[in-house]
């Protein structure tokens, strides 16, 4: 019974146990971390941040592969799913199908389809680009708050998103309303809760900054056929991939194995405890093909300022030029806000 159930429900019956796992952890690290905040030591208090925060993060890459309809035979249980995830790492303010939209677009059209022109913003807004640049170096990723910021008044920032604005309503008074109650009853908590946040935030830019190199354009509500759409060779070419680790594999279980992405995008609909195998496949392993992790973590504090506002050159030749300067660690490498869980 239970082995017909799971090959009517799974979209790859094996994957049951993977996808089992990895939302039981989510949510008992959401619920076990969040519980710990409360408590009076210390060192409880920051292992319970971190596990709150890895929670939100795995929560975060759930929501992705119901977005690539992974999980389920039927695309109504991975939006059941991703809407639930979405509740554990605050992007329930827009709506799953928008994240999903979007998210599909960038694989389809090989592009990155936004409406939310944050180059221009940042220029047009020479003070805030300057607040924003003093907290990204002291490490507060200010840049990505500016776009959950945009992402909790959805419907009253973005003209197409108007007729969401009873939902985004009530999801802020849910969430702000326990938030607001935290900050007056228990204070330590909530700001327990925002470094956890924070973490997370860190965590999925860091992951996104390097996987790929052609730059955003605004064509999420106004579609114009992207010059590379179809184009599988082209898409290679500009992805990039950023394991945590080849030697100890597992590792990457900390994020799915998301830094598998050239693997994500030869095969979108493979599940995340597949894409070793594919990526072994294209590339045998070799670590001349990936970007390491020690040069990831250089780009990442080199750029940590200039990243706000980065257009990846243009003039980089065939041949692997720009993953070779990102293997240097060096170089204007690397992008913000590219993040999924953002729909504009």
């Amino acid at each position: 019974m239970v082995r017909m159930l799971t090959k009517t429900l799974m979209k790859d019956p094996p994957g049951l146990p993977y996808y089992g796992a990895a939302v039981a952890y989510a949510a008992t690290a959401y619920v076990a971390g969040f519980a710990g905040l409360f408590a009076a030591s210390g060192v409880v208090n920051a292992t319970a941040t971190l596990l709150l925060a890895h929670g939100m993060v795995i929560a975060a890459y759930m929501i992705h592969e119901c977005g690539h309809n992974a999980v389920f035979n039927h695309s109504r249980y991975n939006a059941y799913l991703g809407r639930v995830m979405s509740w554990f790492c605050g992007a329930a303010y827009g709506t799953y199908e928008d994240m999903r939209y979007k998210h599909f677009r960038h694989h389809v059209d090989n592009d990155d389809a936004v409406w939310f022109d944050y180059d221009r913003f940042f220029e047009t807004h020479p003070t805030v680009t300057k607040i924003v640049r003093v907290l990204e170096w002291f490490y507060i990723p200010a840049h990505d708050l500016i776009m959950h910021g945009v992402m909790i008044f959805t419907s009253f920032i973005i003209p197409q998103r108007h007729d969401q604005r009873v939902r985004n309503v009530a999801v802020i008074l849910i969430r702000g309303g326990i938030y607001t109650a935290l900050l007056i009853y228990f204070p330590k908590v909530a700001i327990l809760y925002a470094v956890a946040y924070l973490l997370m935030m860190q965590v999925l830019r860091f992951m996104d900054s390097v996987q790929h190199d052609y730059p955003y354009n605004l064509t999420l509500f106004e579609y114009v056929k992207p010059p590379h759409k179809g184009d599988a060779a082209w898409e290679q070419e500009h992805t990039f991939s950023n394991p945590i680790s080849l030697r100890f594999p597992k590792l990457n279980w900390l994020v799915l194995n998301f830094g598998y992405h050239n693997a994500h995008h030869a095969d979108m609909n493979l599940p995340f405890y597949r894409l070793p195998a594919l990526h072994e496949e294209l590339t045998g392993n070799d670590p001349a093909r990936v970007i390491p992790f020690a040069a990831q973590l250089k780009l990442f504090h080199r750029n940590r300022v200039n990243r706000i506002y980065n257009p990846q050159p243009e003039d980089y030749p065939k041949g692997g030029a720009y993953l070779r300067t990102a293997q240097s660690g060096r170089g204007p490498i690397g992008g913000n806000a590219a993040s999924f869980l953002t729909s504009f």
